[in-house]
């Protein structure tokens, strides 16, 4: 075991996290944070979230949190992890475990006082790291500070049966390696994976888009997505992601630097669909995305497919979004970015002729207003959106011309 110090973190100084440390330490007790707030303050990014670990079992968890006047949420109680909510603020707390037994999608765990054993079933080193709230002083296990100063992600023991313990670890150990990792992967890990990537198929199609969002919401996880397509990771689960996936989000990418606009791991997801609208809806969906995100691919496809249109009058006809969507797709940089440049901050205004004022001018209610609006909608927007007055001299203009 490795012991360091955790550097000083804004976190750290939080005085509700203080607040729920006394609560959890106090007689005989004791608590630890754990993970992604330790690793992530180590290498000098943010955090957003905190977890501590505990020896105290989930009942004694609750009470110590209701004597602090603490509120107690059972998030996930039969696993050991209680969410306290401090003035506003959610802390995860998990009493230490052990597997006691795993199918690959779930495990059965039993309630641990050894921290080693809590370390032991988690995925990698570089996530079984411990910090006192007190001292700072980092436990470490199995190697995790090395790795991460090594930009390394490496299973805790067993790689083959650390995924058999999770299947998910697979699509994780990528995302890991996408924001630690630097240079080639592990090997063991990097066999284990290629071994087992069809185990992933009896995933919930929600666990993986959860994972595979995450990952495409990195700055540039384009390195990090050649090597799974390279070794066919996604065939089992994604089989429409291969090699012109990759040159569509490419394409994304560049477009998202040029116009400035930020990473969106859906569209980019959307990038990796075919291009078909349907292909890619049915993609999407089958991913379990919302039905407005399977709405969302349909859409950024068919306004691909009208990019002659000037851009404000695409997004009056399909939405901003679908405009926008459809222009970051385009491969056409220089065009994508005066077309981004021309959506910004603009707002599809309202055709200011409705049907009453079509009725109001002697029209009888029927097809032949629908008609008529049609029209000067059309024109309308062949202009620009001009402004009421032009509209209305617009409708004027066509009343002319139909009964003349």
């Amino acid at each position: 075991m490795t012991a360091t110090k955790l550097p000083a973190a804004d976190w750290t100084h939080d005085p509700r996290l203080a607040r729920l440390v006394a609560a959890l330490s106090a007689d005989g007790g004791a608590v630890r944070y754990v993970g992604g707030a330790v690793r992530d303050t180590i290498a000098g990014l943010p955090v957003s979230d905190v977890d501590l670990a505990t020896p105290l079992e989930p009942v004694e968890v609750v009470a110590r949190l209701k004597a602090a006047d603490i509120r107690a949420v059972p998030t996930g109680i039969a696993h050991g992890t209680v969410t306290a909510v401090v003035e506003g603020k959610p802390f995860e707390v998990t009493t230490l475990r052990r597997d006691v037994a795993t199918d690959g999608r779930r495990a059965t765990v039993a309630f641990a006082t050894d921290w080693r054993d809590d370390a032991a079933r988690r995925d990698f080193t570089i996530n079984a790291l411990y910090a006192d709230p007190q001292s700072g002083a980092i436990s470490d296990y199995f190697g995790g500070l090395d790795d991460l100063a090594a930009g390394r992600v490496r299973f805790i023991g067993d790689a083959a049966a650390r995924i058999d313990e999770d299947h998910l670890r697979i699509l994780r150990f990528f995302r890991f390696h996408a924001r630690f990792g630097t240079g080639a992967p592990d090997k063991q890990a990097l066999a284990a994976v290629i071994a087992k990537a069809e185990t992933m198929r009896a995933l919930s199609r929600e666990r993986i888009a959860s994972e595979v969002l995450r990952l495409l919401a990195f700055d540039d996880p384009r390195a990090t997505l050649e090597l799974m397509v390279g070794h066919r990771i996604f065939a089992p689960i994604v089989p429409e992601i291969d090699a012109a996936s990759l040159v569509r989000l490419d394409t994304l990418i560049s477009n998202e630097r040029a116009s400035g606009s930020k990473a969106d791991g859906v569209l980019r997801l959307i990038a990796l669909a075919p291009i078909a609208p349907d292909e890619a809806a049915s993609m999407v969906g089958r991913l379990k995305l919302s039905t407005a995100n399977r709405r969302r691919a349909k859409c950024a496809r068919i306004a691909g497919a009208r990019l002659s249109d000037d851009p404000r009058h695409l997004a009056y006809r399909m939405g901003i979004e679908a405009a926008r969507d459809g222009w970051l797709l385009s491969d056409d940089r220089s065009a994508a970015t005066q077309a981004l440049a021309r959506l910004a901050g603009w707002t599809p205004p309202d055709l200011p002729i409705k049907g009453g004022m079509i009725v109001a001018r002697g029209i009888a209610a029927g097809p032949l207003v629908a008609q008529l609006l049609a029209e000067v909608e059309n024109r309308w927007v062949a202009e620009d959106f001009p402004d009421d007055t032009r509209a209305r001299e617009i409708l004027d203009q066509l009343l002319e011309e139909s009964f003349q």
